[in-house]
């Protein structure tokens, strides 16, 4: 099981994309159009930190299962990079 972490604040976070402690206030907000590298591996990295589940993640940004699997599968083969979509051909 992994371990609770919380702020000052007394909130859960986990540690994002950059190193920087991300809660959920600091996560993209559910109406997100434009998925930018660092939303995407701010989800991912939400998500295996335990702070969503994948069901909540998927419900709140509108995303399936698959989408949300490929850019795990990017993130773990390429690193942040893999997550561009207009380099998506070179990676693959």
């Amino acid at each position: 099981m992994l371990q609770q972490r919380l702020n000052n604040k007394g909130e859960q976070y986990v540690i994002g994309p950059t190193g920087a402690p991300l809660t959920l206030s600091d996560l993209p907000p559910s109406n997100t159009q434009r998925w930018v590298i660092r939303r995407k591996a701010e989800v991912v990295a939400a998500v295996r930190g335990g702070l969503l589940s994948l069901d909540d993640a998927c419900d709140r940004y509108k995303l399936t299962n698959e989408e949300f699997g490929t850019w795990e599968e990017a993130i773990d083969k390429f690193g942040m990079a893999g997550l561009r979509t207009t380099r998506i051909q070179q990676y693959r």
